[in-house]
Protein backbone atom coordinates (compact mmCIF):
# COMPACT_ATOMS: atom_id res chain seq x y z
CA UNK A 1 0.00 0.00 0.00
CA UNK A 2 1.33 3.28 -1.10
CA UNK A 3 0.63 6.78 0.43
CA UNK A 4 0.27 9.39 -2.34
CA UNK A 5 0.38 13.15 -1.14
CA UNK A 6 -0.87 15.62 -3.37
CA UNK A 7 0.62 19.36 -3.39
CA UNK A 8 -2.80 20.97 -5.12
CA UNK A 9 -2.63 24.15 -7.18
CA UNK A 10 -4.86 26.23 -9.58
CA UNK A 11 -3.33 24.40 -12.50
CA UNK A 12 -1.23 21.26 -11.44
CA UNK A 13 -0.62 19.09 -8.70
CA UNK A 14 2.79 18.26 -7.73
CA UNK A 15 2.73 14.50 -6.69
CA UNK A 16 4.65 12.50 -4.02
CA UNK A 17 4.68 8.67 -2.88
CA UNK A 18 5.72 7.35 0.04
CA UNK A 19 6.20 3.80 -0.11
CA UNK A 20 9.22 1.55 2.14
CA UNK A 21 9.76 4.15 4.58
CA UNK A 22 10.71 6.74 1.79
CA UNK A 23 9.31 9.52 -0.27
CA UNK A 24 9.71 11.01 -3.51
CA UNK A 25 8.67 13.15 -5.93
CA UNK A 26 6.84 11.96 -9.30
CA UNK A 27 6.53 14.93 -11.03
CA UNK A 28 3.35 17.10 -11.86
CA UNK A 29 -0.07 16.35 -13.14
CA UNK A 30 -2.30 19.18 -14.18
CA UNK A 31 -5.73 20.21 -12.52
CA UNK A 32 -7.65 18.93 -15.50
CA UNK A 33 -10.59 16.62 -15.39
CA UNK A 34 -9.02 14.22 -18.10
CA UNK A 35 -5.67 14.52 -16.96
CA UNK A 36 -6.65 13.71 -13.31
CA UNK A 37 -8.54 10.72 -14.47
CA UNK A 38 -5.86 9.70 -16.27
CA UNK A 39 -3.48 9.79 -13.44
CA UNK A 40 -6.92 7.97 -10.92
CA UNK A 41 -6.72 5.30 -13.28
CA UNK A 42 -2.40 4.76 -12.63
CA UNK A 43 -3.14 4.01 -9.42
CA UNK A 44 -3.47 0.71 -7.23
CA UNK A 45 -7.17 0.25 -5.20
CA UNK A 46 -4.75 0.02 -1.89
CA UNK A 47 -3.39 3.11 -2.47
CA UNK A 48 -4.06 6.14 -0.06
CA UNK A 49 -3.98 9.75 -1.04
CA UNK A 50 -3.88 13.14 0.64
CA UNK A 51 -4.88 16.90 -0.18
CA UNK A 52 -5.14 20.08 1.46
CA UNK A 53 -8.78 21.06 1.92
CA UNK A 54 -8.36 24.13 -0.82
CA UNK A 55 -11.20 25.67 -3.06
CA UNK A 56 -10.86 22.54 -6.30
CA UNK A 57 -10.32 19.59 -3.29
CA UNK A 58 -13.50 18.44 -3.69
CA UNK A 59 -13.89 18.14 -7.26
CA UNK A 60 -10.72 16.19 -7.70
CA UNK A 61 -11.60 13.83 -4.33
CA UNK A 62 -14.26 12.82 -6.61
CA UNK A 63 -12.51 12.14 -9.76
CA UNK A 64 -9.70 10.18 -7.47
CA UNK A 65 -12.68 8.15 -5.04
CA UNK A 66 -13.43 5.55 -7.15
CA UNK A 67 -9.65 4.38 -8.18
CA UNK A 68 -8.22 4.05 -4.90
CA UNK A 69 -8.67 2.64 -1.10
CA UNK A 70 -8.76 6.30 0.33
CA UNK A 71 -8.67 10.05 -0.08
CA UNK A 72 -7.64 11.93 2.85
CA UNK A 73 -8.64 15.72 3.40
CA UNK A 74 -6.09 17.78 5.70
CA UNK A 75 -6.66 20.35 7.46
CA UNK A 76 -4.69 23.21 6.15
CA UNK A 77 -4.39 25.37 9.51
CA UNK A 78 -3.58 22.03 11.70
CA UNK A 79 -1.12 20.28 9.06
CA UNK A 80 0.88 24.22 9.11
CA UNK A 81 1.30 23.54 13.05
CA UNK A 82 2.81 19.73 12.20
CA UNK A 83 4.80 20.33 9.42
CA UNK A 84 5.96 23.72 9.62
CA UNK A 85 9.75 23.66 7.83
CA UNK A 86 12.00 26.56 6.90
CA UNK A 87 12.54 24.68 3.75
CA UNK A 88 9.27 24.96 1.47
CA UNK A 89 8.66 23.69 -1.87
CA UNK A 90 5.59 22.34 -3.87
CA UNK A 91 7.97 19.21 -4.02
CA UNK A 92 8.90 19.48 -0.23
CA UNK A 93 4.86 19.75 0.89
CA UNK A 94 3.87 16.64 -1.48
CA UNK A 95 6.81 14.35 0.19
CA UNK A 96 5.80 16.03 3.58
CA UNK A 97 2.02 14.95 2.88
CA UNK A 98 2.95 11.61 1.60
CA UNK A 99 5.06 10.87 4.90
CA UNK A 100 2.52 11.73 6.88
CA UNK A 101 0.01 10.32 5.94
CA UNK A 102 2.04 6.92 5.99
CA UNK A 103 2.40 7.36 9.61
CA UNK A 104 -1.43 8.48 10.16
CA UNK A 105 -0.29 12.38 11.40
CA UNK A 106 -2.94 14.00 8.91
CA UNK A 107 -5.46 15.61 10.96
CA UNK A 108 -8.45 14.97 8.77
CA UNK A 109 -11.28 17.01 7.13
CA UNK A 110 -14.63 15.39 6.95
CA UNK A 111 -15.59 15.46 3.27
CA UNK A 112 -18.93 13.84 4.09
CA UNK A 113 -21.45 12.37 0.76
CA UNK A 114 -22.13 14.59 -2.42
CA UNK A 115 -25.93 15.24 -0.74
CA UNK A 116 -24.37 17.30 1.98
CA UNK A 117 -21.49 19.11 -0.40
CA UNK A 118 -24.33 20.08 -2.29
CA UNK A 119 -26.44 21.20 0.79
CA UNK A 120 -23.27 23.02 2.07
CA UNK A 121 -22.72 24.81 -1.22
CA UNK A 122 -26.33 26.20 -1.51
CA UNK A 123 -26.00 27.48 2.05
CA UNK A 124 -22.76 29.16 1.14
CA UNK A 125 -24.51 30.73 -1.50
CA UNK A 126 -27.24 32.06 0.01
CA UNK A 127 -24.72 33.41 2.39
CA UNK A 128 -23.16 35.24 -0.11
CA UNK A 129 -26.56 36.60 -1.70
CA UNK A 130 -27.25 37.97 1.81
CA UNK A 131 -24.28 40.05 2.28
CA UNK A 132 -24.47 41.11 -1.13
CA UNK A 133 -27.98 42.77 -0.45
CA UNK A 134 -26.82 43.78 2.78
CA UNK A 135 -23.89 45.68 1.08
CA UNK A 136 -26.20 46.95 -1.53
CA UNK A 137 -28.69 48.40 0.96
CA UNK A 138 -26.02 49.97 2.86
CA UNK A 139 -24.83 51.62 -0.39
CA UNK A 140 -28.75 53.00 -0.90
CA UNK A 141 -28.70 54.40 2.14
CA UNK A 142 -25.36 56.18 2.16
CA UNK A 143 -27.05 58.21 -1.26
CA UNK A 144 -29.29 59.35 1.19
CA UNK A 145 -26.78 60.82 3.80
CA UNK A 146 -24.88 62.21 1.58
CA UNK A 147 -27.86 64.37 0.24
CA UNK A 148 -29.01 64.81 3.75
CA UNK A 149 -32.10 63.03 3.47
CA UNK A 150 -33.84 61.71 6.43
CA UNK A 151 -34.90 58.16 6.64
CA UNK A 152 -39.24 58.08 7.15
CA UNK A 153 -40.84 56.32 9.84
CA UNK A 154 -41.10 52.80 7.87
CA UNK A 155 -40.51 49.44 8.97
CA UNK A 156 -38.74 48.46 6.10
CA UNK A 157 -37.16 51.34 3.46
CA UNK A 158 -36.83 49.33 0.95
CA UNK A 159 -40.62 47.69 0.74
CA UNK A 160 -43.41 49.05 -1.50
CA UNK A 161 -44.26 52.14 0.42
CA UNK A 162 -40.34 52.76 0.93
CA UNK A 163 -39.84 52.17 -2.67
CA UNK A 164 -42.78 54.84 -3.42
CA UNK A 165 -40.76 57.16 -1.54
CA UNK A 166 -37.26 56.39 -2.84
CA UNK A 167 -38.47 57.01 -6.03
CA UNK A 168 -39.83 60.52 -5.25
CA UNK A 169 -36.96 62.19 -3.68
CA UNK A 170 -35.55 65.21 -5.89
CA UNK A 171 -31.66 63.97 -6.14
CA UNK A 172 -28.74 65.23 -7.96
CA UNK A 173 -28.49 63.16 -11.36
CA UNK A 174 -25.45 61.21 -10.53
CA UNK A 175 -26.94 60.11 -7.35
CA UNK A 176 -30.29 59.29 -8.61
CA UNK A 177 -28.79 57.09 -11.09
CA UNK A 178 -26.58 55.05 -8.03
CA UNK A 179 -29.63 54.82 -6.36
CA UNK A 180 -31.78 53.77 -9.19
CA UNK A 181 -28.95 50.88 -9.50
CA UNK A 182 -29.27 50.07 -6.08
CA UNK A 183 -33.00 49.40 -6.60
CA UNK A 184 -32.58 47.28 -9.74
CA UNK A 185 -29.53 45.21 -7.78
CA UNK A 186 -31.81 44.65 -4.76
CA UNK A 187 -34.41 43.07 -7.22
CA UNK A 188 -32.23 40.57 -8.86
CA UNK A 189 -30.66 39.71 -5.99
CA UNK A 190 -34.05 39.18 -4.50
CA UNK A 191 -35.16 36.75 -7.08
CA UNK A 192 -32.06 34.54 -6.53
CA UNK A 193 -32.37 34.33 -3.07
CA UNK A 194 -35.46 33.21 -3.67
CA UNK A 195 -34.51 30.57 -6.02
CA UNK A 196 -31.80 28.70 -3.67
CA UNK A 197 -34.72 28.93 -0.34
CA UNK A 198 -36.72 27.12 -2.66
CA UNK A 199 -34.03 24.38 -3.75
CA UNK A 200 -33.10 24.29 -0.22
CA UNK A 201 -36.84 23.72 1.28
CA UNK A 202 -37.20 20.80 -1.19
CA UNK A 203 -34.10 19.25 0.04
CA UNK A 204 -35.75 19.64 3.84
CA UNK A 205 -39.09 18.34 2.69
CA UNK A 206 -37.19 15.25 2.55
CA UNK A 207 -35.01 15.09 5.34
CA UNK A 208 -36.50 14.20 8.78
CA UNK A 209 -33.28 15.80 10.56
CA UNK A 210 -34.24 19.37 9.52
CA UNK A 211 -37.96 19.11 10.73
CA UNK A 212 -36.76 17.80 13.82
CA UNK A 213 -34.64 20.77 14.40
CA UNK A 214 -37.49 22.89 13.65
CA UNK A 215 -38.90 21.70 16.48
CA UNK A 216 -36.78 24.13 18.79
CA UNK A 217 -38.01 27.17 19.78
CA UNK A 218 -36.23 30.10 17.66
CA UNK A 219 -34.80 27.43 15.10
CA UNK A 220 -36.05 28.70 11.61
CA UNK A 221 -35.76 26.43 8.34
CA UNK A 222 -32.51 28.35 7.29
CA UNK A 223 -30.85 27.78 11.01
CA UNK A 224 -31.96 23.86 10.59
CA UNK A 225 -30.40 23.42 7.23
CA UNK A 226 -27.25 25.26 7.84
CA UNK A 227 -27.08 22.74 11.39
CA UNK A 228 -27.86 19.89 9.14
CA UNK A 229 -25.48 20.67 6.35
CA UNK A 230 -22.39 21.41 9.06
CA UNK A 231 -23.11 18.79 11.05
CA UNK A 232 -22.86 16.01 8.38
CA UNK A 233 -23.31 12.55 10.25
CA UNK A 234 -23.71 13.50 13.75
CA UNK A 235 -22.71 10.18 14.72
CA UNK A 236 -19.42 11.51 14.14
CA UNK A 237 -19.31 13.53 17.51
CA UNK A 238 -18.98 11.10 20.17
CA UNK A 239 -20.48 13.85 22.73
CA UNK A 240 -22.19 17.10 22.40
CA UNK A 241 -18.79 18.84 23.92
CA UNK A 242 -17.26 17.88 20.61
CA UNK A 243 -19.84 19.33 18.13
CA UNK A 244 -19.47 22.92 20.30
CA UNK A 245 -15.59 22.93 19.54
CA UNK A 246 -16.50 22.02 16.24
CA UNK A 247 -18.56 25.06 15.79
CA UNK A 248 -15.97 27.21 17.94
CA UNK A 249 -18.67 27.71 21.04
CA UNK A 250 -16.41 26.59 23.56
CA UNK A 251 -14.36 29.06 25.20
CA UNK A 252 -10.45 30.02 25.10
CA UNK A 253 -8.86 27.98 28.03
CA UNK A 254 -5.31 28.34 29.33
CA UNK A 255 -3.53 26.77 31.46
CA UNK A 256 -0.36 25.99 33.14
CA UNK A 257 1.63 24.54 36.42
CA UNK A 258 -0.38 24.86 39.26
CA UNK A 259 -1.99 28.17 38.74
CA UNK A 260 -5.86 28.34 37.89
CA UNK A 261 -7.17 27.96 34.51
CA UNK A 262 -8.65 30.79 32.56
CA UNK A 263 -11.00 31.23 30.47
CA UNK A 264 -11.13 33.74 27.46
CA UNK A 265 -13.70 34.22 24.51
CA UNK A 266 -15.18 31.72 22.45
CA UNK A 267 -12.69 30.47 20.41
CA UNK A 268 -14.98 31.01 16.75
CA UNK A 269 -13.11 28.20 15.16
CA UNK A 270 -14.72 26.17 12.52
CA UNK A 271 -17.87 26.75 10.36
CA UNK A 272 -18.91 30.71 10.87
CA UNK A 273 -21.90 29.82 9.43
CA UNK A 274 -23.53 27.76 11.76
CA UNK A 275 -22.61 30.00 14.94
CA UNK A 276 -24.09 32.83 13.27
CA UNK A 277 -27.73 31.24 12.76
CA UNK A 278 -27.61 29.85 16.05
CA UNK A 279 -27.16 33.24 17.76
CA UNK A 280 -29.86 34.39 15.43
CA UNK A 281 -31.91 31.41 17.31
CA UNK A 282 -30.97 32.34 20.96
CA UNK A 283 -31.81 35.77 20.08
CA UNK A 284 -35.66 34.40 19.27
CA UNK A 285 -35.39 31.36 21.51
CA UNK A 286 -34.66 33.55 24.64
CA UNK A 287 -38.12 35.60 23.62
CA UNK A 288 -40.13 32.53 23.83
CA UNK A 289 -41.69 30.59 26.57
CA UNK A 290 -40.03 27.69 27.81
CA UNK A 291 -36.72 26.78 29.64
CA UNK A 292 -34.91 28.02 27.19
CA UNK A 293 -36.01 31.40 28.20
CA UNK A 294 -35.44 31.18 31.78
CA UNK A 295 -32.06 29.68 31.09
CA UNK A 296 -30.95 33.24 29.01
CA UNK A 297 -32.57 35.38 31.83
CA UNK A 298 -30.82 33.55 34.48
CA UNK A 299 -27.48 33.73 32.62
CA UNK A 300 -28.44 36.97 31.69
CA UNK A 301 -28.40 38.10 35.34
CA UNK A 302 -25.63 36.94 36.23
CA UNK A 303 -23.41 37.68 32.77
CA UNK A 304 -24.81 40.34 30.66
CA UNK A 305 -27.13 40.11 28.03
CA UNK A 306 -24.81 39.23 25.21
CA UNK A 307 -22.78 36.53 26.75
CA UNK A 308 -26.51 35.11 27.69
CA UNK A 309 -27.09 35.19 23.64
CA UNK A 310 -23.98 32.75 23.23
CA UNK A 311 -24.64 30.32 25.99
CA UNK A 312 -28.18 30.10 24.48
CA UNK A 313 -27.00 29.31 20.95
CA UNK A 314 -24.17 27.01 22.68
CA UNK A 315 -27.27 25.00 24.59
CA UNK A 316 -28.54 25.06 20.94
CA UNK A 317 -26.26 23.38 19.93
CA UNK A 318 -26.08 20.72 22.36
CA UNK A 319 -29.58 20.24 22.14
CA UNK A 320 -29.68 19.62 18.36
CA UNK A 321 -27.19 16.88 19.21
CA UNK A 322 -29.01 14.97 21.27
CA UNK A 323 -32.29 15.54 19.47
CA UNK A 324 -30.38 14.23 16.24
CA UNK A 325 -28.71 10.97 18.11
CA UNK A 326 -31.99 10.13 19.83
CA UNK A 327 -33.85 10.63 16.56
CA UNK A 328 -36.69 12.02 19.03
CA UNK A 329 -38.47 15.83 18.80
CA UNK A 330 -37.74 18.55 21.36
CA UNK A 331 -39.92 17.83 24.36
CA UNK A 332 -41.08 21.27 24.89
CA UNK A 333 -42.62 22.48 21.16
CA UNK A 334 -45.48 24.17 20.74
CA UNK A 335 -47.19 22.13 18.04
CA UNK A 336 -48.76 25.03 16.27
CA UNK A 337 -46.16 26.89 15.57
CA UNK A 338 -43.94 23.59 14.61
CA UNK A 339 -46.99 23.34 11.81
CA UNK A 340 -46.67 27.32 10.79
CA UNK A 341 -42.96 26.41 10.10
CA UNK A 342 -43.71 23.39 7.88
CA UNK A 343 -46.27 24.89 6.03
CA UNK A 344 -43.90 28.29 5.65
CA UNK A 345 -41.62 25.22 4.22
CA UNK A 346 -44.13 24.03 2.10
CA UNK A 347 -45.00 27.09 0.11
CA UNK A 348 -41.45 28.10 -0.25
CA UNK A 349 -40.66 24.57 -1.53
CA UNK A 350 -43.05 25.59 -4.48
CA UNK A 351 -46.33 24.14 -2.84
CA UNK A 352 -49.92 25.73 -4.03
CA UNK A 353 -51.56 27.67 -1.94
CA UNK A 354 -54.70 26.39 0.11
CA UNK A 355 -58.24 27.64 -0.74
CA UNK A 356 -59.99 29.32 1.87
CA UNK A 357 -62.66 27.07 3.50
CA UNK A 358 -62.23 24.70 6.02
CA UNK A 359 -59.74 21.61 6.07
CA UNK A 360 -59.16 18.80 7.15
CA UNK A 361 -55.14 20.29 8.83
CA UNK A 362 -55.50 23.50 9.44
CA UNK A 363 -51.81 25.25 9.86
CA UNK A 364 -53.46 27.95 12.36
CA UNK A 365 -55.05 26.68 15.43
CA UNK A 366 -57.60 28.27 17.66
CA UNK A 367 -57.33 30.99 19.99
CA UNK A 368 -57.91 28.72 22.82
CA UNK A 369 -55.29 26.28 21.64
CA UNK A 370 -52.40 28.96 21.13
CA UNK A 371 -53.20 30.29 24.55
CA UNK A 372 -53.35 26.66 26.44
CA UNK A 373 -49.81 26.15 24.58
CA UNK A 374 -48.86 28.95 25.81
CA UNK A 375 -49.63 28.24 29.29
CA UNK A 376 -48.13 24.55 29.03
CA UNK A 377 -44.60 26.49 27.67
CA UNK A 378 -45.02 28.74 30.69
CA UNK A 379 -45.70 25.73 33.37
CA UNK A 380 -41.99 24.07 31.96
CA UNK A 381 -40.17 27.36 31.98
CA UNK A 382 -41.24 27.59 35.86
CA UNK A 383 -40.70 23.76 36.26
CA UNK A 384 -37.28 24.49 34.61
CA UNK A 385 -36.59 27.41 37.38
CA UNK A 386 -37.17 25.23 40.20
CA UNK A 387 -35.18 22.59 38.73
CA UNK A 388 -32.41 24.91 38.89
CA UNK A 389 -33.03 26.21 42.15
CA UNK A 390 -32.80 22.43 44.02
CA UNK A 391 -29.27 21.93 41.95
CA UNK A 392 -28.16 25.17 43.17
CA UNK A 393 -29.56 24.11 46.91
CA UNK A 394 -27.80 20.38 46.64
CA UNK A 395 -24.57 20.75 44.00
CA UNK A 396 -21.33 19.97 45.53
CA UNK A 397 -18.72 22.03 46.51
CA UNK A 398 -16.60 23.19 43.30
CA UNK A 399 -13.76 21.32 42.46
CA UNK A 400 -10.58 21.06 39.61
CA UNK A 401 -10.77 23.83 36.95
CA UNK A 402 -14.16 24.92 37.03
CA UNK A 403 -13.42 25.92 40.31
CA UNK A 404 -12.30 29.31 38.51
CA UNK A 405 -14.36 31.76 40.24
CA UNK A 406 -17.32 33.65 38.20
CA UNK A 407 -16.96 30.03 35.68
CA UNK A 408 -19.50 26.91 34.98
CA UNK A 409 -18.22 23.63 36.07
CA UNK A 410 -16.27 21.65 33.42
CA UNK A 411 -17.16 18.29 34.26
CA UNK A 412 -20.37 16.46 32.67
CA UNK A 413 -23.72 17.16 33.54
CA UNK A 414 -25.68 14.21 34.82
CA UNK A 415 -28.98 15.35 35.76
CA UNK A 416 -32.48 16.56 33.63
CA UNK A 417 -31.86 19.58 33.26
CA UNK A 418 -28.82 18.61 30.51
CA UNK A 419 -30.45 16.95 27.97
CA UNK A 420 -33.64 15.43 27.07
CA UNK A 421 -34.56 12.16 28.40
CA UNK A 422 -38.03 11.04 27.25
CA UNK A 423 -39.92 10.83 24.26
CA UNK A 424 -42.36 14.07 23.96
CA UNK A 425 -45.89 12.07 24.50
CA UNK A 426 -47.82 14.25 21.68
CA UNK A 427 -45.03 14.68 18.90
CA UNK A 428 -44.90 17.95 17.30
CA UNK A 429 -44.48 16.32 13.36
Amino acid sequence: MRSIGLDVHRDFCEVAISEGGKARSVGRVEATPEQLELFAQSLGRDDRVVLEATGNALAILRILEPHVAEVVLAHPKQLRAISHAKVKSDKVDARMLAELLAADLIPRVWAGDEGTRMLRRRISRRRQLVKQSTATKNAASAVLVRNLKRRPELSDLFGKAGRAWLEALELPQDERETLDACLRQLDFLKQELARVDRAIAEVALGSPEIRRLMTIPGVDITTAATLVAVIGDVGRFPTPRHLVGYLGLHPRLRQSGSGPARHGRTSKEGPAAARHVLVEAAWSAASSPGPLRAFAQRTAARRGTNIATVAVARKLCVLSWHLLTSGQDYAFARPSLVRRKLRTLELRAGAPRRRPGPTTAPVWGSKADDKRERELADRAEASYRRLVNDWRASRPAKRGAGATPGRAPSGPSVRQAARQASKPQQPAL
